[in-house]
């Protein structure tokens, strides 16, 4: 009978017994301006300068926000010749694309700005938020009701963390594009919380919840049920123009071609009312490929920069921060059968890691390919693509302490600690980073 007991509990826990997506999303009669929260109106607002400077930041929980704040302080006491000026390389940032537990990262520096190094640890890092999520879990109230294990994470994240807080809000602050990025649970489609994307609802972004997003963006599978939005009718016309730029911006590229089928599914609107949005880690881990395809997409760097009147950049930077670990398995040292966790924690971390090599493969050929398309003989462009993660620490002992980092968000003081001086000396240590600093430092020599 206790068996029995514990085996229908945690069949509640996992079912969720059969919950209700809450539909926060507001609808608009047209296609909304581009006077929101849009790739467009956001790098407009930001002067054309020197350095286009993009950083993504990857999935791993807390271990995945802990490192890519590292990065954050690492480039804020960076300082670089820029617009004939010396300036922090933090405020070169024109954006920043994160999934799953980098985004808690890249959100709250949308939202606070500078703000972040004076109580993220306290708010965020050095937290046990897993416990707060479990005690929510286990609360009797919950077991039988319709609001899933994610509306509680929600109500959590609002209170504790982004205090309310819309992309509206986050609009305001005037700093880089922040895109976060989750997936489509039905069509695998990777989907950015920006106003671009939300014209194909129908809806507003700019009421729409940052700690809702982030939520989404972190929703593993099973774990945590979708956030759900609705798919308004109303705005099918308004969206025409778009939508033939993205199919001619298709043609002869399959990858963005599978992107844009994906999204022009949101066309139908009597078959899909609802999407369900889960963990962006899904689709990309790293978080790059949402910079790919949101150049790529609408026809690529050079006609973007054109359509809006920005110059081209001196040099073009795309960071990558990887938090993906690579934990030693036991397995091989025993004949007995693997258990379940160990076959699908093999399954995924190959997954994983085969996927994020060929991201980083594409985003290194793009990078050098947009460089040449912005070059002209009067105006020659830079690329620089900037890859860090674990696998380049040198010492083998220090390395396989930081694989060990569990994916939570419940780690150690320590632990924090040792991944925000890890982001800080990677960053620093990183050949094409110091490649870049010395372009910057020659720039200051012909300024003296």
């Amino acid at each position: 009978m206790v068996k029995s007991i514990g085996f229908i509990l945690g069949s509640l826990l996992l079912a969720g017994c059969s919950t209700v997506g809450v539909i926060k999303n507001e609808q608009k009669a047209e296609a909304p301006s581009e006077q929101s929260y849009s790739l467009a109106e956001v790098t407009a607002a930001r002067s054309n300068g020197d350095m286009g400077l993009v950083l993504a930041f990857s999935g791993g929980g807390t271990r995945a926000a802990a490192l890519a704040y590292g990065v954050l302080q690492e480039l804020r006491d960076t300082q670089v010749m820029a617009d004939g000026r010396q300036r922090r390389m933090l405020d070169e940032i024109d954006a920043i694309s994160s999934v799953s537990g980098g985004s808690f990262t890249s959100a709250y520096y949308g939202l606070y700005g500078d703000a972040i190094f004076e109580d993220f640890e306290a708010v965020f890092l050095k937290r046990d938020i897993q416990s707060q999520l479990v005690r929510g879990l286990f609360n009797p109230l919950r077991w039988f009701g319709t609001v899933g294990r994610t509306e509680m994470a929600i109500d959590l994240y609002e209170r504790e963390i982004f205090h309310g807080k819309t992309f509206g809000d986050m609009r305001t602050k005037g700093g880089p594009l922040i895109l976060i990025n989750a997936s489509d649970l039905v069509y695998g489609v990777r989907f950015s919380f920006v106003q671009g994307y939300f014209n194909f609802l129908c809806s507003d972004l700019g009421s729409f919840s940052v700690a809702r997003a982030v939520a989404a963006s972190s929703a593993v599978p099973v774990l945590f049920d979708p956030v759900v939005v609705q798919n308004y009718p109303g705005c099918e016309a308004a969206n025409e123009r778009v939508m033939r730029l993205f199919e001619n911006a298709a043609r002869g590229n399959p990858e963005i071609d599978e992107v844009i089928d994906g999204l022009m599914t949101y066309k139908e609107k009597e078959r899909r009312v609802y999407a369900h949005f889960v963990d962006g880690g899904i689709t990309d881990n790293l978080g790059l490929r949402a910079i790919y395809e949101a150049f790529e997409a609408t026809g690529g760097v050079k006609a973007y920069m054109q359509r809006y009147g920005h110059t081209p950049p001196r040099r073009l930077v795309v960071i990558s921060i990887d938090a993906s670990t690579s934990p030693e398995s036991d397995m091989e040292g025993s004949a007995n059968r693997p258990s379940l966790k160990e076959i699908v924690d093999s399954i995924s971390s190959v997954q994983l890691h085969r996927y994020n090599s060929a991201t980083l493969e594409l985003m290194d050929r793009t990078i050098k390919k947009w460089a040449g398309e912005l070059s002209s003989p009067q105006h020659p462009v830079e690329p620089y693509f900037v890859k860090i993660g674990f696998g380049d620490i040198e010492q083998a002992e220090m390395r396989a302490y930081f694989d060990g980092i569990p994916t939570s968000f419940r780690l150690t003081d320590e632990q924090v600690e040792n991944l925000i001086t890890a982001g800080r000396e990677l960053l620093r240590s990183n050949p094409e980073f110091q490649r870049l600093l010395a372009g910057t430092r020659g720039d200051m020599g012909a300024a003296r």
